[in-house]
């Protein structure tokens, strides 16, 4: 036996929702950036068929525990019936090193962590009064997304597009029982969507572009967090160029992967397209959203920082249940 704890996907989902993980995602965006010292190693690994492994660490001075992770995703499970997220979350003493416990989470917490971070996201930059959202994507995340929407803002109208209309259509439809006062309905046309919305939210793994500076208005905020790798992209260079404040998680990490980085290797715009870190707005280093008319982007690459703060929130609500 180990000299650690291990629990279980079965045990995490249990005890942890995304509601407990906003706050502690959002302080982890602010101490990753404002912190001297503070790391958040990636590495991205493409497997065959789509697959892919993502490894990150994290360490924040003067933090109890540091953090390695390795989260697997395999789309093409869906159609063995099996789980297409995998790995697991170790995390350790940052004193001695030791193992301080192992959660075996099936991707359950960099799910939620993903998602509580589009919380934080629109909170911080959607215009308060956003109402209407479109989500362009129909897995896992964009179901999270669309719930954690209505953790921050008022939203009474969701509109859900895919590639694949069957998948969009039992999204909406999962979505319509879980959010009752909730108008959702699935569409075949996102370019009508999104410019009715107030916030777009993109979470897929396509190669090309799902959304365009074309349909963009003024007052919209836009949390693209699908692309992160260097063989994904969701935003074009004229949403980037359309977009009136750019902010991203980490700036090392979106000049190296996702959207900014497609869109500068293809000359359509430069690195000082990015106006900040999102952990900046948060810390009141740098104004998010200046009027009601900006429009506000948010680029997710995923830092290790949050996982972090997942994980420690995890940790403490299964030892309380241990008790």
């Amino acid at each position: 036996m180990p000299g650690f704890p291990l629990y279980t996907a079965d045990r995490i989902r249990a005890a942890v929702n995304l509601a407990d993980l906003v706050e502690p995602v959002a302080d982890a965006f602010t101490a990753f950036s404002t912190t001297d010292g503070a790391q958040a190693p990636v590495m991205v690994l493409p497997v065959a068929d789509g697959g892919d492994s993502h490894i990150k660490a994290a360490h924040l001075p003067r933090s109890r525990h540091f953090l390695v992770k390795i989260a697997n995703w395999f789309p093409g499970n869906r159609h063995r019936g099996l789980p297409e997220g995998g790995g697991f979350v170790a995390l350790f003493d940052a004193t001695t090193g030791a193992v301080t416990a192992l959660l075996e989470d099936e991707h359950h917490l960099s799910d939620l962590r993903t998602a509580a971070a589009g919380a934080v996201c629109a909170r911080a930059l959607a215009r308060p009064d956003a109402a209407r959202a479109t989500v362009l994507g129909t897995g896992r995340q964009a179901e999270l997304q669309a719930h954690a929407l209505t953790l921050v803002r008022p939203i009474r109208q969701i509109r859900v597009w895919g590639r694949n209309h069957g998948r969009a259509t039992a999204l909406a439809a999962r979505l319509g029982q879980d959010l009752p006062r909730v108008d959702v309905t699935a569409v075949a046309d996102p370019e009508q969507a999104v410019q009715q919305s107030d916030i777009v939210v993109t979470a897929t793994a396509s190669p090309t572009p799902v959304l365009f500076g074309s349909w963009l208005r003024p007052g919209q905020h836009i949390t693209a967090l699908g692309a992160d790798d260097p063989a994904k992209r969701e935003l074009d260079g004229a949403g980037l160029n359309r977009a009136t404040r750019v902010f991203v998680d980490s700036r090392e990490l979106a000049l190296r992967y996702g959207d900014i980085h497609a869109a500068i290797t293809r000359g359509e715009v430069t690195g000082e397209r990015i106006d900040g870190e999102i952990g900046d707005v948060l810390a009141g280093r740098i104004p998010g959203r200046r009027t009601p008319d900006d429009i506000t982007v948010a680029k997710l690459i995923g830092i290790g920082p949050q996982d972090l703060a997942a994980a420690e929130t995890a940790l403490a609500l299964l030892e309380r249940t241990d008790r």
